[in-house]
């Protein structure tokens, strides 16, 4: 069953209790924290124990669940100090996650250097192993996003293979596999079986500046729909989670963002 999320990077000035009342106005179920920002709701690494347990029975009261946590480690990272970095974020969030009851963290690739994409592989494979047997002691499933130079679904398909550990999995987002005109289909018999989480956020190409400007779901040139229908078709158990990113402070929709993406998802849902 796809279920619909929202990152809190949707509404980083909202209090825990803020994003409570907004997910049930608008049919989200799951929240990912993107630790690290700075956000008003408080989730972070050094978040205190008792806030924690807070957050956690806040949710659960709610009939809500904290279904991700988003980190900003990347493990292709050729600096050891800054893979020593990364290693211990992933392992500081794998704790976070295990207290609020969220399954699975995200993590990226990054920046992967020159040379073969076979040496690139192996390395990336290797700085996640380092964080494997932390992951699997405490039961949660380390993601690597289809993301920056890891757009690419077989390569990130070639991390996971290599690693092969059941505490790793895939976090796909639609938007940049279709940047790199991935047709769906190829998409997901590529990494469907191993993808446990989704990142949403429509997108229309803007031809004055050659970039993609994001929009509400159904509003641009991404297909959606498809990988839905497929995922769902297939028995994926997962969010489909709204990034869609507000800086803290800035002048910014968060209401209508997630009127607009929860609209959308149901719309597209209720088309299967």
């Amino acid at each position: 069953m796809i279920r619909l999320g929202t990152m809190t990077s949707v509404c980083p000035d909202w209090s825990i209790e803020q994003i409570i009342d907004g997910m049930q106005r608008h049919g989200f179920e799951g929240l990912e924290p993107r630790a690290g920002w700075g956000h008003a709701s408080g989730f972070e690494l050094d978040m205190p124990a008792g806030d924690r347990d807070a957050a956690r029975a806040k949710f659960e009261d709610a009939g809500l669940k904290i279904c991700c946590v988003a980190t900003g480690a990347k493990f292709a990272a050729e600096d050891p100090d800054a893979l020593n970095q990364s290693v211990a974020e992933a392992d500081a969030a794998i704790d976070l996650a295990t207290d609020l009851g969220a399954p699975v963290i995200r993590t990226f690739g990054g920046k992967r250097g020159g040379g073969e994409v076979f040496w690139m592989v192996n390395r990336t494979a290797e700085a996640y192993k380092r964080v494997m047997d932390h992951a699997a002691q405490r039961g949660v499933i380390v993601m690597m996003e289809t993301h920056d130079d890891w757009c690419v679904s077989a390569q990130v398909r070639a991390v996971v293979e290599k690693v092969n550990h059941p505490n790793l999995g895939v976090l796909w987002d639609m938007m940049h596999t279709q940047r790199h005109m991935e047709k769906t289909e190829e998409t997901m018999q590529t990494i469907g079986h191993l993808t446990r989480h989704l990142h949403a956020h429509d997108g229309r190409y803007d031809e004055e500046n050659g970039r993609i400007a994001t929009v509400g779901l159904g509003d641009g040139d991404l297909d959606h729909t498809t990988p839905l229908k497929l995922l769902n078709e297939a028995g994926f158990d997962g969010f489909f989670s709204v990034e869609v990113i507000h800086k803290p402070g800035s002048e910014h929709d968060a209401e209508g963002t997630l009127k607009s993406y929860g609209d959308g998802f149901r719309k597209i849902v209720e088309s299967f």
